[in-house]
């Protein structure tokens, strides 16, 4: 079948949207392949969901041969669900009443729906199990952007593996690591698999997907040797060696007026900063007020905060650090504190200045274990300056897109919500799961971010809305419908441009859309019959007779 464009709704655009801060939003709008309906609310016309359903089916056939089973679950799901598992206290999440007044979620992802469904695996012969959809989810995204990349509504396959024991989890983890790689490539993409931080999912461990990209929500931390990779929310590095001044027998306390940020008092001391400690409260659910203490040169990673306490946890506010410091912000710090401490292992060895918990005043020669008790843990972010753990290398910081990521649960949902099974020895125990999301529309912006030109995106062929875009110029519709139909028969997708324009808008929207070929017919073609044929990609071009290109494309 040939697809003529003078049919086709393909609205492109000269001009980027006023709003667009990422190179794929701009090109995937200009290119008539999207459009917004509202904040992180989009459509796909028909040359994106051509795209989307590519990229679909790639997903689809890789999660079907390591045994997936397709299914599709609700967006509608009652909130007695979420309350089991205890994540209904997510502010992502869209809630509303039904007009009976009960109580439904709108889910981000499907965990509980799941295992609400797993219930009815009764024995160890039914395992393992390997379930997935590919359907819409909501999330109240407070600050949708970037396109496709940050969105309230998307489209995501999730999988779910189901095990007897973590040993079973293990091999359902891989085969599913397996699978992505699978499908990163035949997308064309270049990602990088690394660990990465389970956050609300919950979980032992987990792995991230991340495709380099000069916008995205996350960043890729690698050694310049190539032994390390990490997301920057779970990555731990080797920070800057610190200088410390003198060593105390004890704490002394000093007088430090108006003093309330660590540049200001490295530089009234005249200290390295990293000799100095940065308390920073924050509270847990239940109001709890807990210190997490960093170097006060480093910044403290909020995700590895909430792993530490395997909870998310909220910065206190003025009059909570006041109920519990008896001091301001500026002036705080572990000595004296009656709540837990957790301390970034940095601050493991040596002595820091830190805040005396009086308004205006430091402690010099702070030390762990003598002055103060601490649990210790990975808080602080990677900096710049920080060498590879492995190999003492440079580290490299880059902007990505996070385009899949796989989790190993264990029995995080199946314990509350009563997935059980009868193992052989007839005892019962809880089912074992995994879980596994890819994001089809983050795949398409990646798939541009890191694929396109000065004139629009260049498509991996896999994913093209059409293998070729054969254009006719005036004068020579008879041979661009020859080429176009032969390309057809040997079973290409091809998009025709028959429509009644001047020659440089058509290849500028050739250009734009992306096609991997691009097939000319013009003047030239009259006289010998052949057509111009330009490699995206590469840039390069080639006259052939039409009887010639099917053979060569």
């Amino acid at each position: 079948m040939i697809n003529r464009a003078s049919q086709l709704f393909i609205p492109t655009l000269r001009d980027d949207p006023a709003d667009a801060e990422a190179l794929s939003h701009k090109l995937l709008v200009r290119g008539g392949y999207v459009r917004q309906v509202s904040a992180g609310v989009w459509t796909f016309l028909p040359l994106g969901w051509r795209v989307y359903r590519k990229v679909e089916q790639i997903i689809r056939e890789e999660q079907n041969a390591i045994g997936g089973q397709e299914m599709l679950m609700p967006v509608l799901t009652p909130l007695e669900l979420w309350q089991q598992s205890k994540r209904d206290f997510i502010e992502e999440i869209f809630r509303l009443k039904d007009r009976k007044g009960a109580d439904y979620v709108l889910p981000l992802t499907h965990e509980e729906t799941v295992t609400f469904h797993a219930r009815e695996l009764q024995s160890y012969r039914q395992l393992p199990q390997m379930l997935y959809h590919i359907a819409i989810k909501e999330r109240d995204e407070p600050r949708p952007g970037k396109g496709l990349i940050r969105l309230r509504e998307f489209i995501m396959k999730d999988a779910y593996s189901f095990d007897r024991d973590e040993a079973g989890l293990d091999v359902s983890f891989e085969k599913q690591r397996g699978a992505y790689i699978r499908t990163f490539e035949r997308c064309g993409l270049v990602t990088h698999g690394v660990d990465a931080e389970p956050g609300m999912m919950g979980g032992k461990e987990s792995f991230d997907f991340l495709a380099p990209a000069a916008v995205g929500e996350n960043t890729l931390v690698t050694c310049e040797n190539g032994d390390f990779a990490a997301d920057l929310e779970v990555s731990r590095t080797i920070p800057r060696p610190p200088v410390f001044p003198a060593r105390l027998d004890a704490p002394e306390e000093i007088e430090t007026p108006g003093v309330t940020t660590i540049d200001g008092l490295a530089e009234f001391l005249g200290i390295d900063a990293t000799a100095t400690s940065k308390a920073m409260p924050h509270v847990k659910q239940d109001g709890t007020v807990v210190l997490a203490l960093i170097r006060g040169d480093d910044r403290l990673e909020e995700p590895k905060l909430s792993a530490a306490f395997g909870e998310p946890l909220w910065p206190a506010d003025a009059e909570q650090i006041r109920a519990a410091f008896g001091a301001s912000g500026g002036s705080l710090g572990p000595v004296g504190f009656k709540g837990e401490v957790v301390a970034d292992f940095a601050l493991e060895h040596g002595q820091f200045v830190a805040g005396a918990n009086r308004d205006g005043r430091h402690l010099r020669g702070v030390e762990a274990g003598r002055d103060y008790q601490a649990r210790f843990a990975d808080l602080r972010a990677s900096a710049p300056t920080d060498t590879c753990p492995v190999c003492g290398g440079a580290l490299e910081f880059q902007t990505a897109i996070e385009v899949g990521h796989i989790f190993k649960l264990g029995t995080r949902y199946s314990e509350p919500l009563g997935a059980t099974f009868l193992d052989e020895d007839g005892r019962e125990k809880p089912v074992v799961m995994g879980s596994y999301g890819i994001g089809p529309a983050r795949i398409m912006a990646a798939a541009v971010e890191q694929s396109h030109d000065d004139n629009g995106i260049v498509w991996p062929a896999a994913i093209a809305p059409y293998d070729v875009h054969v254009v006719a110029l005036a004068g020579a519709d008879e041979i661009a419908e020859q080429a176009a139909e032969a390309l057809s028969d040997a079973g290409l997708d091809v998009i025709l441009d028959d429509r009644d324009q001047r020659a440089g808008e058509k290849f500028a929207d050739a250009d734009l859309i992306g096609c991997p070929i691009r097939v000319t017919a013009g003047k030239k073609s009259l006289e010998d019959g052949k057509v111009d044929v330009r490699d995206r990609a590469a840039g390069t071009e080639k006259r052939l007779n039409v009887t010639e290109l099917v053979e060569v494309l």
